[in-house]
């Protein structure tokens, strides 16, 4: 049988079938070398420019900020009076130059009382009766207070912006390696009167505080380390931190307690080491301690891990109060205290000395 197959011709590819088969292999060829040229652009573009997996290696372009003063919202426009906690001071004096670069219609102005001494307490007061738009906490509110807001038609609430410590200070020459709480309430309530009680130096103990209705810290001291005892009869009232941080300078027995940022950075006195027990006494500075003969070109900074997990034992939050009446008032409060919790505003709070809340 003849092969079906056999003698029968096999067709030939045409020119133009040709053509088209070399074009397909040129396009290939040349869309292989783009996209190899392309990959070793990008390659070179990530080791020079920091380009990586789609995004800029920050380490090396700056990114604009998307958490800034100027994206805050209901900022208001007029002239607000506020006061309040002296521990705020170093806040105060980063913050407001800031704020009214960006928002130079909300005029910020603060104002001290007439007769008392500036603090925590009195900056309520004189919210609670209508001097003040909003003011400055280094503690928490009191149920009187609330209730005083209400029987005037209003409330008030706290904001908390930040996280502040208790700093223990005392003369540089001062040889005793820190204190327990239990053993600080002894020297402010008076059971302890000599260092050398405390492992220190035959060395009268001069206790130093301000006075309780005048500041925020004191009343957060009498609560959370005295736990409502009496001030002893050796205590000495003074009117400021500053006053009281001179007389530690001189005095090798003096003692006093205020805001860290107020007193880790100083250089005429030291801060002493805190803790629940004898055996875990956590710095309030970062470690290693720089001697004081190196300040000022060098300063003892604030442990803010300490402070933000707690093993510090003396810390607190720092609150913006605000006046809950649907007016300017509360405004004003309100958007306050949204720009100091805005990164930017956060950061302005750390460089102050004080620890983020967020």
């Amino acid at each position: 049988m003849r092969n079906y197959f056999q003698g029968k011709k096999t067709k030939q590819p045409t020119m133009t079938q040709q053509n088209r088969t070399n074009e397909t292999k040129v396009l290939v060829l040349t869309l292989a070398i783009t996209l190899g040229l392309v990959g070793g652009l990008l390659w070179w573009f990530s080791h020079n420019y920091g380009i990586q997996a789609g995004y800029i290696n920050r380490t090396k372009v700056d990114t604009p900020k998307t958490d800034t003063f100027s994206q805050v919202a209901d900022v208001p426009t007029g002239l607000f009076s506020y006061g309040g906690s002296t521990t705020w001071a170093p806040i105060r004096q980063q913050v407001d130059s800031a704020v009214a670069i960006v928002w130079p219609r909300f005029q910020l102005r603060y104002t001290e009382p007439i007769e008392a001494a500036p603090g925590s307490g009195t900056g309520i007061k004189m919210l609670l009766g209508n001097q003040l738009a909003f003011s400055q906490s280094s503690r928490a509110l009191k149920p009187e207070e609330n209730d005083q807001a209400k029987q005037l038609g209003f409330t008030i609430k706290a904001v908390p912006v930040a996280i502040d410590g208790i700093a223990i200070a005392v003369h540089p020459n001062l040889n005793v390696a820190g204190l327990t709480l239990a053993q600080l309430k002894d020297i402010y309530t008076g059971k302890v009167n000599n260092w050398e009680q405390l492992g220190g130096p035959k060395l009268p103990i001069i206790p130093y505080s301000r006075r309780p209705e005048d500041s925020g810290t004191i009343e957060f001291f009498d609560e959370n380390v005295l736990g409502g005892a009496k001030f002893g009869s050796n205590v000495q009232f003074i009117s400021t931190t500053t006053n009281a941080l001179k007389e530690i300078a001189k005095n090798p027995g003096a003692i006093y307690y205020a805001s860290a940022p107020e007193v880790i950075g100083q250089c005429s006195i030291k801060a002493l080491p805190l803790g629940r027990q004898p055996d875990k006494l956590v710095e309030p500075y970062k470690k290693p301690y720089i001697p004081l003969e190196k300040c000022p070109q060098q300063r003892n900074q604030l442990n803010t891990e300490a402070f933000q997990t707690g093993e510090y034992p003396i810390t607190r939050r720092l609150f913006v109060i605000v006046k809950q009446n649907g007016q300017s008032d509360q405004q004003a409060g309100e958007a306050y205290a949204n720009l100091l919790l805005t990164d930017q505003g956060q950061e302005l709070i750390a460089k102050a000395g004080f620890v983020r809340l967020r």
